[in-house]
């Protein structure tokens, strides 16, 4: 069961994580046949973050009130439906609404599927099975482009929406007959006006944060619903202090290893979330690739995602978190920033390399941090962790492709208003030193930090 579970619940990460990087590939082609703009769609991409945002935060209170698995299906259903819908849109309105409806499925089943690994697994197991858990979720996006591409290209574009039901009947299915999951429930009161401040808060920031990196609106919108967001964030807060059930308690961030968790793994997925948007564009921009060949290049790091599985295990058990997390840090930043030394000349083998590499460490990363962020949560306590995480993962992917999108932008200026290698350049040692600062937090926790969750308690002398 202990990789049954994670595998299962892998089927909806695995759905989410590509299904927001496969459309990017068939823009052109879905804004052609429904007779829209490229750029105007891609109020598409925002419209499913923002329900992402506005819709994490309840996952948690939705889990506990209803039953964690539950939710689990019923968001794959919903996500199956919002697919379909998006498959038979027939202009900019009806896809933008499609897409919103797919981000509400999408935003109950990453956390909620979370939870159920960490309500089923012992702690001292669960670096395994976030292993396994961890990558699919890493595979998708690296897989998403190449999928997107081959799809458009051989077939339609209403395919990329049409292998989500396969996939989600699969999981309904699956997690009924396996999935073995005490169903607790704590049916706390909702905490209506902690959902609308959260919903303004979260929404806000990410629509601001899109429109900035993916700008089919005037910037200024960008940054006047960033500062909304940001204001309504501070609210939320001192609403959380006032109120005896708040839909997320920023109580939970008193435990050291889940506040580092969310910290350091904050800063690391700047830089990764920054990959999906970069290296593509540098690839088809920059070298004068097509978008079958640069996804044919950035596909193997899913190669080093796998081979990780098959390390993690043994390296936290052995060295423990901090020492694994903060050096899987700093050469994954590293490894980042080599990306911007790539040129047009650079063997395609030696590019490779660098992506497999980072894969491995991402994976070995992620599975880490993860892990120790519950190594100080009660159980009680999991389904708001769980929530938390989803939504600081949100907020840290977006700002990372708007600082790549951002420094793009600003030094094209100085480069005669285009792109060229020295941009992309400016972009990958900004977002690699970013990722590799995580390793500061986590290099000055204990020695023995989670050590009873990463199997590392029988390694250290007593």
């Amino acid at each position: 069961m202990i990789r049954v579970t994670p595998l299962i619940l892998a089927v909806a990460l695995f759905m989410e994580q590509m299904d927001s990087t496969v459309i990017a590939t068939s823009l052109p082609a879905i804004a052609a046949d429904i007779g829209s703009d490229p750029i105007a769609l891609k109020l598409a991409l925002t419209a499913y973050f923002v329900a992402l945002a506005i819709f994490i935060p309840l996952s948690g209170w939705m889990a506990d009130r209803f039953g964690a698995k539950n939710i689990f299906r019923l968001a794959i259903f919903i996500f199956m439906l919002g697919s379909l819908a998006c498959s038979f849109a027939f202009s900019l309105e009806s896809f933008v609404i499609s897409r919103f409806f797919q981000g509400i499925g999408s935003s109950m089943m990453t956390p909620v599927g979370r939870l159920l690994l960490v309500r089923s697994t012992p702690r001292n197991e669960l670096v395994s099975a976030m292993a396994w858990l961890t990558v699919p979720a890493l595979i998708a996006p690296v897989t998403g482009p190449l999928i997107g591409g081959f799809l458009t290209t051989y077939l339609s574009w209403h395919w990329i929406f049409w292998i989500n039901i396969p996939i989600g009947i699969a999981g309904i299915i699956l997690a009924g007959i396996f999935l073995q999951v005490p169903d607790e429930r704590t049916p706390r009161p909702v905490d209506l006006i902690g959902f609308f401040i959260a919903s303004v808060a979260f929404s806000g920031t990410v629509f601001g944060l899109s429109v900035i990196s993916l700008p089919a609106l005037p910037i200024i919108y960008g940054y006047l619903t960033i500062a909304v967001g940001v204001t309504a964030g501070i609210f939320y807060f001192l609403h959380a202090k006032r109120t005896p059930y708040p839909l997320l308690d920023p109580k939970l961030l008193r435990h050291r290893y889940f506040r580092s968790s969310i910290t350091g793994g904050s800063f690391f997925r700047v830089g990764v979330g920054a990959i999906p948007f970069l290296l593509p564009l540098m690839l088809q921009l920059g070298f004068g690739l097509t978008p079958f060949q640069s996804g044919a290049i950035t596909f193997v790091s899913a190669i080093g995602a796998i081979v990780s599985k098959f390390l993690t295990e043994w390296l936290y058990a052995r060295f423990g978190f901090p020492r694994v997390l903060g050096l899987a840090a700093i050469f994954g930043g590293l490894l980042i920033a080599a990306q911007g030394m790539f040129t047009a000349t650079t063997p395609v083998p030696i590019m490779m390399a660098v992506l497999v590499g980072g894969g491995v460490l991402r994976s070995v990363f992620f599975t880490g941090s993860n892990a120790l962020g519950y190594a100080d949560v009660s159980d009680e306590e999991a389904s708001q962790a769980t929530a938390i995480v989803a939504v600081c993962q949100q907020l840290s992917v977006a700002f990372g492709v708007a600082v790549a999108g951002g420094i793009l932008e600003v030094s094209s200026r100085f480069t005669g208003g285009h792109l060229s290698v020295l941009n992309f350049q400016i972009a990958f040692f900004t977002v690699g030193a970013l990722s590799a600062l995580a390793s500061v937090v986590y290099l000055t926790l204990p020695k023995n930090a989670g050590a009873d969750v990463s199997g590392h308690r029988r390694y250290i002398k007593e």
